[in-house]
């Protein structure tokens, strides 16, 4: 019986997938174009993973889309259809194509709304009538293109199912819309969005723009190198009133303790993640150097730009690497300044001797 010999391993088969740098670690409901590998080289770059690629090292902006909260009864309705019209001096466009102007338009609409929600009989007592939802891009986007975007958005993603309204503010430097959408689908199902419908929400709007001539990304923290996740809106608030949020305080004691006693504990999860982003900045740079291989130009001027984003990639630094770190240098200073006075109050005792004699 003859044996075969092993099948030599190139770098491409031991790697993850390039899509490894930029997909969410949760369950995805669908499979991104930039997601499926070529059939025939399944470790090469297609060219939808290529102008993803392409995207993320130039930095193409970030979408943000973002849900705001639930409204819980009519009232709660009403006062937020009236926010984000800002008293029907907004005007609103629903999932028909209808435009709601003035507060006759705003009266209207909190009607029919208030009907829907009369009707509405299998919605617990704590049950959302509506889902509210933010869309926006930074500063200086095209606010036409965000708004049509913002439109298109809404009719692929809810409507075939659920009932919409949505508004654009341009009070704020960054473009955005609101819209809010109807908890109760026209199939009698609720809608209930999860990470992963967040994540495709994303690349969605991003998709839009993209058509409408914007470049626009939708890429997890961790594609760009970050790994602290941003503050809740509500411990923002506290820090803005000058108030130490709970949680502050409780991360502040535990790495208190831990400089205090000299010892380090150990969290998996600070590893984990480590051990994360080392396999994304090295699989950016094995596709670096697959297209510096190429004869073409474009390859390598690609290639410069993989390394030069994955050398400016920020340090892997956990919200505790962070405190800790604060704390540390904060001990050092005092310190410093602890000697600093003892040597002022030496040479102010010399100063003094030497006067009396």
């Amino acid at each position: 019986m003859s044996r075969r010999s092993p099948r030599p391993t190139d770098l491409a088969s031991e790697l993850p997938p390039i899509s490894y740098v930029w997909e969410t670690p949760n369950r995805r409901p669908r499979r991104a174009e930039w997601d499926i590998p070529d059939p025939a080289a399944p470790g090469r770059l297609t060219p939808a993973m290529r102008a993803k690629l392409e995207r993320i090292v130039r930095r193409a902006p970030e979408v943000m889309v973002k849900i705001t909260g639930r409204t819980k009864g009519v009232a709660h309705l009403k006062s937020h259809l009236a926010y984000i019209t800002r008293n029907g001096e907004l005007d609103a466009e629903t999932e028909q194509g209808a435009a709601m102007m003035g507060r006759s338009g705003l009266k209207d609409l909190q009607r029919r709304w208030e009907d829907d929600a009369d009707l509405d009989d299998k919605r617990r007592r704590d049950g959302s009538l509506s889902i509210n939802i933010i869309l926006s891009m930074p500063a200086g986007t095209d606010a036409v293109a965000v708004k049509d975007s913002a439109r298109a958005f809404a009719v692929e993603t809810f409507g075939d199912n659920h009932d919409y309204v949505f508004v654009q503010h341009l009070d704020n430097k960054h473009p955005h819309v609101h819209l809010t959408v109807r908890s109760l689908g026209h199939d009698g199902k609720r809608l209930n969005p999860r990470k992963a419908d967040l994540q495709a929400w994303r690349e969605r709007f991003a998709g839009e723009l993209r058509l409408r001539g914007l470049a626009a990304e939708a890429t997890p923290r961790r594609t760009r190198g970050r790994v602290r996740k941003a503050d809740r809106g509500a411990v923002l608030a506290l820090r803005k009133r000058k108030i130490v949020p709970d949680v502050d305080r409780l991360a502040r004691t535990e790495v208190l303790s831990e400089v205090r006693g000299g010892r380090a504990a150990k969290h998996p999860w600070d590893e984990q993640i480590r051990t994360r982003q080392e396999r994304i900045r090295r699989r950016y740079l094995d596709y670096a150097a697959e297209l510096q291989r190429s004869g073409a130009a474009a390859d390598h001027e690609l290639a410069r730009q993989i390394r030069q984003f994955v050398n400016d990639m920020p340090t892997i630094e956990t919200r505790r690497h962070a405190l800790k770190n604060e704390l540390s240098e904060l001990a050092t200073s005092r310190r410093r300044d602890a000697k600093q006075d003892v040597d002022v109050m030496g040479h102010d005792k010399t100063r003094g001797d030497e006067r009396t004699r």
